[in-house]
């Protein structure tokens, strides 16, 4: 998953291919944070920065699963990142999550943990 960068856009998009390689194995059902994914990264300050990569993630030609990516306290905050405000509620519903007021119902109990269940 790491490499040696040179450059800035090369560190941006080698950050941004790590986060999808951890998001593309979130099961379906679970969701994950921003800030774990960062953890598990080594870069535990750059929550921000995966929710960039999760962004951008929607002009990618891989099959990214953005929709399991909410905040630390389980609420959608990037929702109004997808084609329509209400698609990330609707592939999470899909998936069985329930989700109420543009947050995440039993967010601990589904919660996805790559520090757990991955190893770099």
């Amino acid at each position: 998953m790491k490499k040696a960068n040179t450059n800035k856009q090369d560190k941006e998009y080698s950050f941004f291919q790590d986060v999808f390689e951890v998001v593309i194995q979130i099961p379906k059902g679970r969701v994950t944070s921003y800030g774990a994914i960062a953890n598990f990264l080594g870069t535990k300050m750059s929550a921000r920065m995966v929710g960039w990569a999760m962004n951008a993630s929607h002009q990618s030609e891989l099959s990214i699963p953005a929709h399991r990516v909410v905040n630390r306290n389980g609420m959608l905050t990037g929702k109004n990142h997808f084609a329509t405000p209400n698609l990330m509620e609707s592939l999470l519903k899909k998936e069985g999550i329930v989700v109420e007021n543009d947050c995440v119902v039993a967010f601990k109990n589904i919660f996805w943990d790559p520090l757990k269940e991955l190893s770099l």
